[in-house]
């Protein structure tokens, strides 16, 4: 038997323990968990040292191994985000809706658990405690098939995870690892119906596509984050700076980041020179349409297959627009419905930018990079979904949920 097929049975196997558990054992287990984090982050950073020199000499860039690189401060953020599912209120057992029936039957929808939870994601270990956490909260089992790049890391937060669940009532069997490095192990993930319920794929275009085109078992889509801030000619200047600045460089390399900076040709022609030395300062390369060079003659020309790509890194595309209208066009043309910003202190204009914009999170006056479960309050996040069934956007706890009927009568029969 292979190895994804051996842990997804244990994963299974558990499940029905996790139904049993109250939220005050499932809560206990997470903070055990959080501590033995905290306690074991000298072992999880020698092993993401043997990622990152691994990377190093791969040539991995730099902002992808910022994505991968954990340090004592990353490593208590991330305990930190299972105390914060810890506070919050377990959604499983929540009534939804009661119905009574003239032929006396009672109906209550409840919230349940989904059950086997498949994550396949790219090279931040964070996510590997950030989806367990979110789904053992939730009374879900869950296996991880995580990026090569990031294996002795998720090994060694797996082995303290399960060594800190050992004496708590959560099974052990509830969080399993694949750690088969090659291709192969995705796909047969893909096919695993009736072990798992399932699958929600986080990173990059390539890797969303390949699970949603081939997957048999259903999946959540998480979204590639090609995000826009649109810079329009009400902007107000020092805002227009600091949340552009924001959106790129706080840490390009997360799906939140922008990947545009669309700009109406007033607020270009008096603040993108200026703007465009400050992402100069930043190390940010600009590649921008011919208005872009006309203002900027130091940035390198946009192509339509820079528009359509996640960078990931210090690199933006600029391009300057006659109107709103002209923005919205290459949004919707461009845009992965996942995060876009107007700034413009003309409300009517961006209440039209939030009605028209079809995306999981449009902002106004704010910085894409809040498009994160923990800053919406859900504690740590199982991805941004972009698709439109079953949830949308930050995906917490009630994302990892479904629902049945318990259903009562006295001898109720149909005629």
């Amino acid at each position: 038997m292979s190895e994804v097929r051996q842990k997804a049975e244990r994963a299974a196997g558990a499940v029905s323990a996790l139904n049993r558990l109250t939220t005050e054992q499932k809560n206990e287990a997470l903070l055990a968990a959080a501590k033995a984090l905290v306690d074991g982050s000298a072992a999880i950073i020698a092993a993401n040292e043997e990622d990152l020199r691994r990377g190093r000499e791969n040539g991995t860039s730099s902002s992808m191994l910022d994505r991968l690189a954990l340090n004592e401060k990353r490593i208590k953020d991330i305990a930190e985000g299972l105390r914060q599912i810890v506070a919050l209120p377990d959604p499983v057992g929540d009534v939804l809706e009661t119905i009574d029936r003239p032929n006396g039957l009672h109906i209550v929808k409840k919230r349940v658990p989904l059950g086997v939870i498949g994550i396949i994601y790219e090279a931040r270990p964070n996510v590997t405690v950030d989806a367990m956490g979110l789904c053992l909260k939730t009374g879900n089992a869950v296996v991880l098939r995580g990026g090569s790049s990031a294996l002795a890391s998720n090994r060694k937060i797996v082995e303290i995870i399960h060594e800190a669940l050992s004496v708590t009532a959560i099974p052990v069997d509830a969080v399993q690892l694949i750690e088969d490095p090659n291709r192969s192990s995705v796909d047969e993930m893909l096919k695993l119906n009736g072990l798992l319920d399932v699958i929600i794929p986080r990173g990059g275009s390539s890797l969303i596509q390949t699970v949603v085109q081939n997957a048999t078992v259903p999946v959540i889509e998480t979204g590639a984050g090609i995000c826009h801030t649109y810079l329009d000619a009400a902007a107000d200047p020092k805002m227009a700076a600091s949340i552009a600045l924001n959106a790129k460089v706080q840490r390009p390399s997360v799906c939140n980041s922008m990947e545009t900076l669309l700009v109406h040709e007033d607020f270009a022609a008096r603040h993108l020179p200026e703007l465009a030395d400050r992402f100069k300062e930043a190390g940010v390369e600009l590649r921008g349409c011919a208005a872009t060079r006309r203002l900027v003659a130091w940035a390198n020309p946009a192509t339509e297959e820079d528009y359509a790509t996640e960078y990931n890194d210090y690199i933006l595309n600029v391009k300057v627009v006659r109107n709103l209208e002209e923005a919205l066009d290459h949004i919707r043309r461009f845009g992965t419905k996942h995060s876009e910003c107007i700034v413009t202190e003309d409300r009517q204009t961006a209440k039209l930018f939030q009605q028209e914009i079809d995306a999981a999170a449009v902002y106004h006056n704010a910085s894409t990079r809040f498009t994160d479960g923990f800053e919406f309050g859900y504690g740590a996040e199982i991805g941004i979904s972009t698709q439109k069934l079953h949830a949308r956007g930050p995906m917490g706890l009630p994302a990892l949920t479904s629902s049945k009927y318990i259903v009562t009568g006295n001898g109720q029969i149909r005629e």
